[in-house]
């Protein structure tokens, strides 16, 4: 099964996001809604590079490369979904396939100019963005046109909310002016130093060569409280119960059961703290990314006496989570 500590409200988070951020991944927002309108990029340098993305004319930006830019264009103006203008090219690092990219956004009314909402002034980057080739995530245009910029680049999409598919958009037409900030890559797995203190009557654990956990419960029968035991304590940002984590976890009955492990799927899990389980939630916060952590979730943090698929009601469940990424 897929993430079992996830929330029903998941579905509606997700719907809500993809109608804020673009729609950049095409398998969740319904991709070429308006693919007939398109068309090649014929500067690109080779036919393999070409943007099948119309290019909207007629907008401007100045200022400092990096900062928030100052946008022109003649109001109103008519944008097409599925449409772009790199209005800046930055002076920083290239993009690189798996790069997660921070971006600080400005939505502009092309009706008018007026801006709808911006991150800039609380400075609260969206990081949502893993530039990669894989189409059921990302869109082959926005891969070619991601790769193609450097950090500090400024680049506006066309949001058309006439045309949108979106049964959940009723925002006015728009552009999207990302200005790239910063960029890191996920971990594969949890990197950091072995903690040597671990309480002895805990379940133990031991890691395969790609780092996969597999458990021993030690005779281990539980605990009424949470239990969130750092294995190996990772070098880098704290979490907080308000972001997105990327992790790598294997969940188990206490009888040693295995119900769930994303290592088994073959991919790491993205899921906000605040569409999981309050074990989940309570038990990540405060960790650093790259740290391994052993979770004990109690019934009350966990589904209490709701029974979920492979796991009976009443459970107490074991984890052992990678965080791979926050933000």
């Amino acid at each position: 099964m897929v993430d079992p500590m996830r929330k029903s409200l998941l579905s509606k988070a997700v719907t809500a996001a993809c109608a804020m951020v673009l729609c950049l991944g095409v398998s969740a927002c319904g991709g070429n809604s308006d693919a007939k309108n398109t068309k090649s990029d014929s500067k690109s340098s080779s036919s393999s590079e070409k943007i099948e993305m119309h290019q909207i004319a007629g907008v401007t930006a100045k200022g400092e490369l990096g900062k928030k830019p100052t946008i022109s264009f003649k109001t109103p103006m008519t944008v097409e979904n599925n449409s772009y203008v790199v209005l800046q090219k930055g002076d920083g690092a290239q993009i690189e396939d798996g790069d997660r990219v921070c971006s600080q956004g400005i939505a502009i009314s092309v009706k008018d100019g007026s801006q709808l909402a911006s991150t800039w002034e609380k400075n609260t980057p969206d990081c949502s963005t893993v530039v990669t080739s894989d189409t059921s995530q990302m869109r082959e245009d926005y891969y070619k046109i991601f790769k193609s910029l450097k950090l500090n680049s400024t680049v506006a999409f066309g949001v058309n909310d006439s045309n949108s598919t979106s049964s959940s958009s009723t925002g006015p037409s728009y552009l999207m002016v990302l200005t790239l900030v910063s960029k890191s890559k996920n971990l594969k797995k949890a990197t950091g130093d072995k903690v040597a203190n671990v309480p002895a009557d805990l379940p133990k654990v031991t890691l395969a060569k790609n780092g996969k956990p597999s458990i021993d419960m030690n005779g281990y029968k539980g605990s009424d409280s949470l239990v969130s035991q750092d294995l190996i304590k990772g070098k880098g940002a704290v979490v907080k119960d308000t972001q997105t984590v990327v992790a790598n976890y294997t969940g188990w009955l206490l009888d040693g059961t295995q119900f769930d492990s994303s290592w088994d799927r073959g991919e790491a899990s993205t899921f906000s703290l605040d569409s999981v389980i309050a074990g989940w939630k309570q038990g990540l916060a405060g960790h650093t990314v790259g740290s391994q952590v052993l979770l004990v979730v109690p019934p009350s943090l966990g589904y209490k006496d709701q029974k979920q698929d492979k796991i009976p009601a009443n459970s107490t469940l074991v984890f052992v989570v990678d965080i791979l990424a926050a933000y």
